[in-house]
């Protein structure tokens, strides 16, 4: 997502003001779950096995799947939990839920560092609201419901021939050609035909509260319960990640805030969530924790550009910056928010150029309460502290590396002792059309397959062209050629970590499972409500 500073947002932009701005802060993927993962363990998703080697699924689309966030994997809310920090995730979790049993819950924000969790487990989709248009494999969807028509038509024509008096077909083989149809079409809609009752789901630490969720008051249960663990711990050391559920489709708001932005309901979508950092800032000051209370506010990935509705983004603006969610290597995908506020500590109104990344906060965290960084496995993140506090001047990374799935595609030096940021393309999307600024046509576009190859890759200075315009090659830069070899061998050296580890996005970890199935009730009828959802005047 992508803001500017207007009356919109006005509680986003004090944030701004009153701490440091980070205006090349970069997500390590341009899709929720993997640049989650990376976010929460300061590593390369692809470290973790949470990045995909195939295109249909490169986030968890089932909470009935089989993936997540390894549990060998430490958090940074594990990290303060050790440390006597209380824990809380509000919000959005999408980092899986059980592993071999409907109740194992191995991937579950409390076994991964969190005291208290109250959100939902998946993510927001389209099939949330029963009145949008399905969105998880659209294209398949139409394909097995073809199939299914062409399959039932078999048995009827099967009868043809026989009510004609030409010849009677066995009716042994008209009941086995019906049954193989009535099987296949409930294997595929058992799964996509109740992804609003499957996935669509909140929970209370590990029990289900509401089945489906009820999206209109949500927001509102969310800003509550995360004002309520603040009033709960506030006498001691706590964590608190509130993990919005706005400027993500179906862009669920409340009524009062529909029709309020020029921008239509994304606008309507983001001032409400600004509404909602801005609560919780004054009970941060109510309670007299201001001074003493780092705050960060960010987002996971750029703007969906291909979610549209007439002249409408749904899925958000990335302003300047090229392409968007999806996409690996494009500024739009990857470049977001960054704001620290912490009176006292971090100078007011200080902004940093330089590159930094999502992945930084888990040492940055790992400092502030300290912590020890684990020793047995690679951190990609860097502790952040001293260039915010303006102690070093520059930051400490030097390449960094821009994965579409488990594919590289873009590459990012930071030449320290010039201060230029050259960043390399060795693959891109097409776009669809070729003239347009996203892969309109396919909803998505893909990492692999259909791309474009770069051999030489496309080179921008980043620090003179954020917007990706300007190509540069041999012809027009004079360091073109060091430049490239400076990151091929960056490449090789950085491939030389990787370790292999269990694929989380596999074939058989991606598919619903029906014992993996969260259900409150009796399976498969899942259904219950027994969350108290009274909101407090003023919520």
């Amino acid at each position: 997502m992508n803001f500017s500073s207007n009356d919109c947002t006005p509680n986003i932009d004090r944030l701004a003001r009153e701490g440091v701005k980070l205006t090349q802060h970069l997500a390590a993927a341009s899709m929720c779950t993997p640049s989650r993962a990376a976010f929460l363990t300061g590593r390369y998703p692809i470290r973790s096995g949470m990045s995909s080697s195939f295109n249909m699924n490169r986030a968890i689309l089932w909470l009935g799947g089989s993936g997540g966030l390894p549990t060998n994997e430490t958090t940074f809310a594990k990290l303060l939990q050790q440390r006597g920090y209380k824990t809380g995730l509000i919000g959005k979790w999408h980092q899986g839920l059980s592993c071999a049993s409907r109740n194992d819950h191995c991937y579950h924000p409390l076994n991964h560092g969190f005291d208290y969790f109250f959100g939902m487990p998946f993510t927001l989709l389209n099939e949330c609201q029963s009145t949008k248009t399905p969105e998880i494999h659209r294209a398949l969807r139409i394909k097995l419901w073809i199939s299914s028509v062409a399959l039932g038509l078999v048995p009827l024509l099967l009868l043809i021939p026989r009510f004609a008096g030409w010849f009677k077909v066995p009716w042994t083989v008209v009941i086995i050609t019906a049954l193989v149809a009535a099987l296949f079409f409930t294997i595929w809609y058992s799964s996509y035909g109740f992804t609003r009752r499957w996935n669509c789901i909140l929970m209370r630490n590990h029990e289900i509260i509401q089945q489906p969720m009820k999206e209109e008051k949500v927001n509102s249960m969310i800003l509550k319960e995360a004002l309520s663990f603040i009033e709960k711990y506030k006498r001691g050391p706590f964590l608190l990640f509130v993990s919005f559920l706005h400027v993500h489709i179906p862009l669920v708001t409340k009524e009062k805030f529909v029709g309020r932005s020029k921008y239509g309901l994304y606008g309507d979508n983001v001032e409400e969530m600004d509404w909602m950092v801005g609560k919780i800032l004054d009970v941060i000051d109510k309670e007299y924790l201001r001074n003493n209370t780092l705050v960060y506010f960010t987002s996971d990935h750029g703007g969906r550009l291909e979610s549209q509705e007439g002249k409408f983004q749904l899925g958000g603006w990335n302003g300047m910056y090229k392409g968007g969610k999806g996409m690996g290597g494009w500024e739009g995908g990857i470049r977001v928010p960054g704001i620290f506020r912490w009176p006292v500590i971090l100078p007011a109104g200080k902004v940093i150029n330089d590159p930094t990344s999502l992945m930084d906060i888990y040492p940055t965290l790992s400092y502030v309460a300290g912590a020890m960084l684990p020793q047995d496995r690679v951190i990609d993140g860097k502790n952040l502290m001293p260039l915010l506090e303006g102690r070093v001047f520059q930051s400490e990374h030097e390449f960094l590396f821009h994965y579409c799935g488990i594919y590289l595609h873009t590459v990012r030096w930071h030449q320290k002792d010039c201060g230029t940021v050259w960043k390399a393309h060795y693959v891109t999307p097409k776009f669809q059309p070729e003239e347009g600024k996203a892969c309109y046509w396919s909803g998505l576009c893909p990492c692999s397959g259909d791309v474009t190859y770069h051999d030489p890759p496309l080179l921008f200075d980043i620090s003179r062209d954020p917007s990706e315009e300007h190509i540069l090659t041999p012809d027009n830069e004079g360091l073109f050629d060091s430049v490239i070899k400076k990151m091929e061998e960056a490449v090789k050296q950085h491939r030389k970590t990787l370790m292999p580890v269990p694929q989380q996005f596999s074939v058989f970890n991606t598919i619903w499972k029906p014992w993996l199935q969260p259900c409150c009730g009796t399976f498969p009828f899942c259904g219950c409500d027994k969350e108290d959802d009274t909101i407090p005047t003023g919520l």
